[in-house]
């Protein structure tokens, strides 16, 4: 299992999938040759700034500033170290 201490710095989407708003799903999906992964809101979010060039902190501080939501440093590196797991995300 991935820890926090794993997680790229500047995290990108890994290249085998691709978030897309599924309107038929009424939510943001990464899609993969083999399928479909639905997201939370909160997942689609995280997600969007994961372009190799924004680091760890410089995403924790647009979400809080996005959703006026302090604090968020724990959720957010809690949900890139699962991703980083299930290698929706990677080192660029």
């Amino acid at each position: 299992m991935s820890t926090v201490q794993d997680v790229p710095a500047t995290p990108q989407l890994n290249r085998r999938f691709r978030l897309q708003w599924e309107a038929v799903q009424d939510s943001y999906v990464l899609l993969y040759p083999e399928g479909m992964i639905r997201l939370n809101r909160s997942a689609a979010e995280i997600l969007k700034f994961c372009d190799g060039v924004t680091s760890v902190p410089d995403i924790i501080a647009a979400l809080e500033l996005k959703f006026s939501k302090p604090a968020l440093g724990s959720e957010v590196e809690h949900f890139l170290a699962h991703a980083f797991t299930q290698d929706w995300i990677s080192q660029p």
